[in-house]
């Protein structure tokens, strides 16, 4: 640590405990070789006790978790199993034991979805708490997938949230639906610290993220397939522009999805029958 202190003949001078000099501002001399100052100085009895770096990068770490480089952490990155993503993503994949906050503009549930995927085939556990309800149908795996979790009111998601987080069981936890704010953001970063798996929240409030993902549908990617009057028909694929923003980095790339349509049943699950018709 430094100190300062001010002469009136020779301006300002700096001290600290592991120097053994203080420089002049005023003529840019050392202690003993500025003619100017009448200040006599003597050296700290007892210097102050040095600090490891890791030690330093813990304490800004917890202090200041959206200011520290994303790549400090030696674990492994959770890899979403889409290439041109995880090109972008510093270390190759979703960092471990911090927040990623990814906007929703279009094509977030695609990419999580696909990262989701990709954990479970690497024989991990991810899960995917949706307050919203909008996961539904066929739109989801039923057997052998990510876990679905589908609270009812947000309390009981930020909840769910975090000990799912703090159990350390879940390489993968995204929250979608429900937007944490002030303390409760705080309290999921500490609890993904703590577990040391992949958090993504998907909301537009960036706080305490140490990784800022966005996504957009390019507007005029769509490439469909045409009936036999040469109209279009029925949607095949789309591009989703992805950018990645963290401290020190900022990438982004064009990845190309295809897009898969689901009939809407009446029916609330696909086990059930379809009675559309019959009588009452």
């Amino acid at each position: 640590m430094e100190s300062g202190f001010r002469d009136r003949n020779c301006g300002e001078f700096l001290c600290s405990g592991f120097l053994r000099y203080k420089v002049c501002s005023s003529c840019s001399a050392r202690s003993r070789q500025c003619r100017r100052s009448h200040f006599r100085w003597t050296s700290p009895s007892s210097p102050m006790p040095a600090v490891s770096i890791a030690a330093l990068r813990e304490l800004i770490e917890q202090r200041f978790p959206d200011a520290t480089p994303a790549n400090w952490r030696a674990a492994e990155p959770v890899v979403t199993g889409v290439g041109p993503l995880d090109r972008i993503l510093p270390g190759g994949g979703l960092p471990r034991g911090q927040l990623t906050v990814w906007t929703p503009q279009g094509g977030a549930c695609s990419m999580l979805r696909a990262a989701c995927r990709s954990t479970v085939a690497s024989s991990e556990r991810a899960v995917w708490i949706d307050t919203a309800g909008t996961v539904v149908g066929a739109f989801w795996e039923n057997g052998g997938g990510p876990y679905l979790v589908q609270p009812k009111s947000r309390k009981d998601a930020l909840k769910g949230a975090e000990e799912l987080l703090r159990c350390g069981g879940f390489s993968l936890v995204v929250l979608d639906g429900t937007e944490p704010e002030g303390t409760e953001t705080v309290r999921l970063t500490r609890a993904v610290r703590e577990g040391g798996g992949a958090f993504v929240a998907i909301t537009p409030n960036p706080s305490l993220a140490k990784l800022r993902m966005e996504s957009k549908i390019l507007p005029h990617s769509y490439r469909w397939t045409h009936g036999p009057f040469d109209d279009p028909v029925e949607v095949q694929h789309a591009t989703i522009q992805v950018r990645a923003r963290a401290a020190g980095w900022n990438a982004h790339a064009d990845i190309v999805v295809p897009v898969t349509p689901h009939d809407v049943r009446l029916s609330l699950e696909p086990g059930l029958a379809d009675r559309r018709g019959l009588p009452r």
